[in-house]
């Protein structure tokens, strides 16, 4: 089996969904890490606007058999007030705190989709579409780090499935550098796991069985370091594994019991 990984600064039609997912991917990670850097330097980020420019290059490996993966590099943004929080393809709007626990709405556009051109094994299967996810987050900061729950529904109704993330992380200090260990648990319904990994029956083949998908929990580690190069200036390195739940396992479009993925990125904030 052979997985190809090549780097593109630019973006034709079918690869689209691939380079901002990737996109996405790094802006998650930069902001956060830009937003931990800012507030470790004393700047009140409740009181006043924050907005970032920078790069960054995402690769995620694909559970799916012989998925062409790319690394991509592309423009980041953030922005960040009182109100609202802009990070990629994910913006809340902030709602009053209960004590140390903050409350958003969260929209959240995921690129989970794939087309039968992405793989020579999905061939005959048909388009399984992109996302927009609505919902609401909740981020407690305590003393021993910040753990933070995330309830979304598929507003688009391509899957009419439903998933949550737990995660818990906390960030150590080390001069310049900082350091941010991670380990989240995301569950997904029957009917996210069914749409994305599913084989129905019109699609089912000789080596690739009818599947019906059931609910699933993915366990993920990571770490993320960052590094202030200047006052406004930092740069961030992210590396994750996450073990994909036995229902994903299952599914003959799968051939691995885990994923990875790797971000870098530069950021300046205004």
């Amino acid at each position: 089996m052979h997985h190809s990984t090549s780097l593109s600064f630019s973006l034709p039609t079918p690869r689209l969904r691939a380079a901002l997912a990737a996109c996405a991917l790094a802006v998650a990670g930069l902001g956060s890490a830009a937003a931990q850097t800012a507030g470790s330097g004393g700047t009140d980020s409740g009181s006043a606007s924050q907005w970032g420019l920078g790069v960054g290059l995402g690769y995620e490996r694909k559970p799916y058999r012989d998925f062409d993966d790319k690394a991509r590099a592309l423009p980041l943004l953030m922005f960040e007030n009182r109100h609202v929080s802009l990070l990629g393809t994910r913006a809340d709007l902030k709602l009053p705190a209960y004590g140390p626990v903050a409350f958003s709405l969260r929209a959240r556009y995921a690129f989970d989709g794939y087309d039968a051109g992405d793989s020579p094994f999905l061939a005959g299967m048909a388009e399984r579409k992109d996302s927009l996810w609505l919902g609401g987050s909740a981020t407690w900061r305590a003393g021993f780090g910040t753990l933070s729950a995330e309830l979304l529904g598929d507003a688009s109704g391509h899957s009419k499935g439903a998933q949550f993330r737990l995660q818990m992380e906390r960030r150590i200090q080390r001069g310049d550098f900082g350091f941010t260990p991670r380990i989240a648990g995301h569950w997904m319904d029957d009917k996210y796991v069914d749409y994305y990994y599913g084989v129905q029956a019109g699609e089912a083949r000789v080596g690739r069985a009818f599947h019906r998908g059931d609910a699933a929990v993915n366990v993920e580690l990571g770490v993320r370091v960052d590094y202030a190069l200047a006052p406004r200036q930092s740069v961030f390195l992210d590396v994750s594994a996450t073990r994909l739940g036995d229902a994903i396992q299952d599914s003959p479009l799968v051939d691995r019991s885990g994923t990875a993925g790797v971000r870098v990125g530069y950021l300046y904030r205004f």
